[in-house]
């Protein structure tokens, strides 16, 4: 066996993970954030964890909002470049360091740009992400043209 899709495995606990992204996406609304913001989170986790259906998906999603291709392009490396405002670099920051755990510069992304409301917004999208990007790697989810 090369693969098992979580999902057909146990469709129960698939379901529970749809609810909790449901309830990380009305996080975001009630906090204010920009949805582009939430599209730009999803793929720089995606971007981190190497999951190419989820990169696919979010890419196509931001772009169908609005997103532009000169910022979709520079995502992997937001804090190198102008195109994002301190609020999207702090939500960035604080997806990485949900994704990465890492512990030095734990708070890097602190700097008075999101809310307390939308700081608990991003990290929750980030937990989900993160869930959803193991469950399609896991389950060898088909990425072609």
């Amino acid at each position: 066996m090369s693969v098992v899709n979580l999902g057909k495995q146990h469709p129960a606990a698939y379901k529970q993970l749809l609810s909790l992204n449901e309830q990380a996406e009305e996080a975001v609304r009630q906090a204010d954030l920009d949805p582009l913001l939430a599209e730009l989170v999803k793929i720089r986790i995606s971007q981190i964890n190497g999951c190419a259906f989820c990169l696919r998906m979010h890419t196509r999603d931001a772009v169908g909002k609005g997103e532009t291709s000169d910022r979709l392009a520079v995502v992997a490396a937001w804090w190198e470049s102008q195109y994002f405002t301190s609020q999207e670099r702090a939500a960035l920051a604080l997806a990485e360091q949900v994704t990465r755990l890492s512990v030095p510069d734990a708070h890097a992304w602190d700097d008075g740009s999101l809310t307390p409301a939308q700081a608990s917004a991003v990290g929750w999208l980030a937990v989900v992400m993160n869930a959803w990007n193991r469950v399609a790697i896991t389950s060898g989810y088909p990425v072609g043209p």
